[in-house]
């Protein structure tokens, strides 16, 4: 997974892997090698070169991180999100989809077909790395379908749901 973290006026790359029990992320130029572990939701433990970091995470549109005394406000951006993307284009009266960007499993479905929702309100939730993150509405409009039910696994750019 591929992302860029925009942390004040400095944006950073980051890639992300997980492999044999492992996770490997690269932030900017720096590799790390990672043991990762979740006791309880949006807490993980780091293991880096025999050291252990305690992370606190609460996902949302700038995502805030605690470690130790130190408290961050990331703006993260799926790249892959922005392309073919106009400049001003919300999706106007066309038919707006909501994909995947990691495979994972669904753990929610917060609204149902016909539901008239706002730009920005959670229509499901999803799982992946261990992280829940709620897929919101691009824009206001009505629920067309859902094409998911909780608990079904779903991989990388699948449509869950559309919206008119």
């Amino acid at each position: 997974m591929k992302l860029h973290a925009e942390l004040g006026d400095n944006t950073h790359e980051i890639e992300i892997k997980r492999e044999d029990g492992k996770v490997f992320a690269r932030v900017d130029d720096r590799e790390y090698e990672l043991e990762v572990s979740e006791p309880e939701t949006g807490v993980y433990l780091l293991k880096h070169n025999g050291k252990i970091f305690e992370a606190s995470v609460q996902p949302g549109d700038l995502t805030h991180v605690r470690i130790g005394q130190d408290e961050l406000e990331i703006k993260l951006v799926d790249p892959r999100r922005l392309r073919g993307s106009g400049v001003g284009h919300e999706h106007g009266d066309g038919l707006a989809e909501i994909k995947t960007a990691m495979p994972g499993k669904v753990v929610s479905i917060l609204q149902t077909v016909g539901a008239t929702v706002e730009k920005g309100e959670g229509i499901l939730v999803v799982e992946a790395m261990k992280m829940q993150n709620e897929l919101k509405s691009p824009k206001a409009g009505v629920i067309k379908e859902i094409r998911v039910t909780e608990g079904a696994a779903v991989s990388a750019g699948d449509i869950l749901a559309t919206i008119e």
